[in-house]
């Protein structure tokens, strides 16, 4: 496919024509041509205040297929990140059967081969995700899993987790943490809290997950190896990945957009909508997490989308299911209330989580493959139920005003208009 994009600014620091407003010809595939101005017959693109990066990367999505097609397949999972200006996932593995041999990764791979865009399976820490026999890691790595975890599932034994650590060092794996001690958290549906105590939900407090971070902080430092922290969501929880940082451990984080823009008070209406694990907390907790953005302790910004079905969604608060979809709102979340400007944002949401995962870094530059997200960082709009891929609707988002859309993505020489 051939494309001209006219007059974008480029947003990429590994890129020699960063900051520039240029133009961009795409031709099969490979960036060919990048000057002031170009003219060709191919598809242009133009737009107010068009700008270009490296293509969006997504490191916390379920896609629920193999299993539970009815919430989300690959296909509806990648129409709805590309429309979100996704280029690449890593997509966890709570399944059924969970992603937990290499057969299940091989699948992934197989079914999502050649699309716009890239999925890359994140395999299971242990088998069913029960938290009691470790998986054949190396097996999966072989095949292609980028990473191991045991999504919302915490691996409660610190043996299983150390042991774990232990035996990725030997191919530089890595091991993504969901941090919550459930002996704590037992049956919390919301952040404990003022907000808690007036509506009478049991209460989920941060040391539940404050606890299994500084435990694994812990066990990574005497491991020498690999962690990843997923869905941070406290400020006592930056506050411990900042001084691991500082001491050298080979920690990393990251925080899904929604976390930076809704506080607990959101659940006084007990909207199933607005019930995620780990669940909103204060406007205290959100600044932290803003702070730890910007000063690197949190690397990443994902979705953390969480398709489910009207079934288990639209349900008495107490039973509805955790989770909320996030590809088609993730940028314009972060763009709107992260603080930080647009090179920031495309580090932790283009870069770094390809970083952590190894994965190479596309980079914006004549004779490189395109791998590209088109933006446009001011435009105001309104995220409507017609805005919505996902086979699932479970959004608190619907109606709320945002500043910063995605245009379209390009990648595997295919191109997606991202409205």
């Amino acid at each position: 496919m051939n494309l001209l994009i006219k007059q974008a600014r480029i947003i990429d620091p590994n890129s020699p024509h960063n900051g520039k407003k240029l133009d961009i010809l795409i031709e099969n595939g490979k960036i060919t041509s990048i000057r002031q101005s170009i003219s060709s017959k191919a598809k242009t693109i133009t737009d107010a205040n068009l700008h270009i990066s490296p293509g969006w990367f997504d490191m916390h999505v379920n896609f629920r297929d193999p299993g539970f097609e009815h919430k989300e397949d690959l296909n509806s999972g990648m129409k709805a990140a590309s429309f979100g200006g996704f280029t690449g996932v890593a997509c966890m593995p709570g399944t059924n059967p969970p992603l937990h041999t290499k057969s299940e990764i091989e699948y992934i791979l197989h079914k999502s081969k050649g699309s716009i865009v890239d999925v890359h399976p994140v395999g299971a820490l242990s088998h069913d995700l029960k938290g009691v026999d470790m998986t054949e890691m190396y097996d999966m790595h072989l095949s292609g899993a980028v990473a191991f975890s045991d999504e919302k599932n915490p691996v409660k034994s610190a043996g299983l987790m150390l042991r774990s650590l232990l035996y990725v060092n030997g191919f530089n794996g890595l091991i993504i943490s969901h941090s919550e001690e459930k002996e704590i958290t037992l049956d919390g549906m919301m952040n404990e809290g003022d907000a808690q105590s007036s509506l009478g939900l049991n209460p989920m407090p941060s040391i539940a997950e404050e606890l299994m971070v500084a435990r694994d902080i812990s066990l990574v430092d005497y491991a020498k190896s690999r962690i990843h922290i997923s869905s941070v969501s406290s400020a006592k929880t930056v506050e411990l990945i900042r001084a691991a940082k500082r001491k050298g451990i080979n920690i990393t984080a990251e925080v899904a957009a929604h976390y930076l823009g809704i506080d607990d008070s959101a659940l006084e209406g007990f909207e199933s909508n607005y019930k995620v694990n780990p669940p909103f907390r204060t406007k205290k907790d959100i600044q932290a997490l803003k702070k730890g953005l910007a000063d690197g302790s949190i690397d990443a910004i994902c979705s953390d989308h969480s398709p489910e079905d009207n079934e288990m969604k639209n349900r008495e608060f107490d039973h509805a299911a955790f989770g909320i979809i996030g590809l088609e709102t993730a940028y314009a979340t972060a763009n709107t209330y992260s603080g930080l400007n647009k090179k920031e944002l495309v580090e932790k949401m283009a870069i770094r989580p390809r970083e952590i995962l190894n994965i190479p870094v596309p980079v914006i530059d004549r004779g490189q493959t395109a791998n590209i997200t088109l933006f446009n960082p001011t435009q105001k709009w309104t995220y409507s139920k017609s805005d919505i891929k996902s086979k699932s609707v479970n959004t608190p988002f619907v109606g709320t005003a945002f500043t910063g859309k995605a245009l379209g993505a390009f990648n595997n020489n295919q191109y997606q208009v991202a409205s």
